[in-house]
């Protein structure tokens, strides 16, 4: 995948490129600047208006977006964030911009391990029947307990590293009806791969999943574009799932410390509730799907 492709289709570097795209989201009067009337050309802020409210020189400014400037302090940098109202993870992803631009950190590009650490099989089926799972960095399924690979309908049908909830989330054919928000759901998804696509934008397992969505779907590509880089890693969907019918779950992610950045996903309910009892009749159905004899094995 070419680096122009991957990150956004302009040139200049990933910071030049991130400050450009967050500067066309704030307007004048987020930021208490007179409304100008008519019309603007530019979207959001100008470069000389972002430029006086973070105190820099407009000529500087420029030089940054243009990626011909490259080594801006940190001062600078929290200026910028400030003038942008980035939140806490935006402005993280500002400073790591800023080093890797810098030279001063340097991009890896190494393939993380498929691996899940020795018991990790014991705690997702001890976590039954709340759904659990194991995700790579860029969403592969690693492992799942029944329940955990149920709740995505239809993902069971595909096979090895095919299995990828971004993939899944954008181009199975039963994720949107899986989902009450679908929108919403997805977001966290594209922020992440966004907030590693900058500091890692030739990593090979990153560069296979995005070129691949950026090519095959155009929500992914529109929210590809908005450079969002805060993702959840806790919260609730409400699904619309073919075996149970409608469930709220809450979920919760959690590191695997001594991994590229695995994640083990567990959604829960209060014992007790409809939510609950659907979670049991997910494992369950998941269960019995799972010990069913193949066609290929039947004949």
């Amino acid at each position: 995948m070419a680096r122009e492709q991957h990150s956004g289709g302009s040139g200049g570097t990933e910071l030049g490129r991130f400050l450009r795209a967050r500067r066309t989201r704030v307007t004048p009067e987020d930021v208490g600047l007179p409304a100008v009337s008519g019309l603007r050309r530019t979207p959001g802020l100008r470069r000389e208006e972002l430029a006086t409210l973070a105190g820099i020189s407009i000529d500087y400014y420029a030089r940054l977006e243009r990626g011909t400037e490259i080594r801006p302090s940190p001062s600078v940098i929290d200026a910028l964030a400030r003038a942008l109202r980035l939140g806490e993870a935006e402005h993280k992803h500002l400073r790591e911009l800023a080093a890797i631009a810098d030279g001063a950190v340097a991009a890896s590009a190494k393939v993380p391990s498929r691996s899940v650490p020795p018991g990790t099989e014991l705690i997702l089926e001890s976590l039954r029947p709340n759904p659990a799972y194991v995700v790579g960095r860029t969403f592969e399924l690693l492992a799942a307990n029944p329940g955990g690979l149920r709740l995505f309908a239809g993902i069971e049908d595909w096979q090895g590293e095919q299995r990828n909830l971004a993939r899944y989330v954008f181009l199975h054919p039963a994720a949107r009806a899986l989902f009450d928000d679908w929108d919403n759901a997805v977001r966290s998804a594209v922020a992440w791969l966004r907030g590693l696509a900058g500091i890692e934008p030739d990593a090979p397992d990153l560069v296979l999943i995005v070129d691949e969505l950026l090519s095959k779907s155009p929500e992914f590509a529109r929210m590809w574009d908005r450079y969002d880089v805060k993702g959840n890693t806790s919260g609730s969907h409400t699904y619309h799932h073919p075996d149970v019918g409608q469930l709220t779950l809450g979920y919760q992610g959690l590191t695997l410390n001594g991994t590229d950045s695995q994640h083990l996903v567990v959604f829960y309910a209060e014992p007790g509730t409809p939510e609950f009892d659907a979670m049991v009749l997910l494992d369950r159905a998941a269960q019995e799907q799972a010990t069913k004899p193949s066609t290929s094995s039947a004949q």
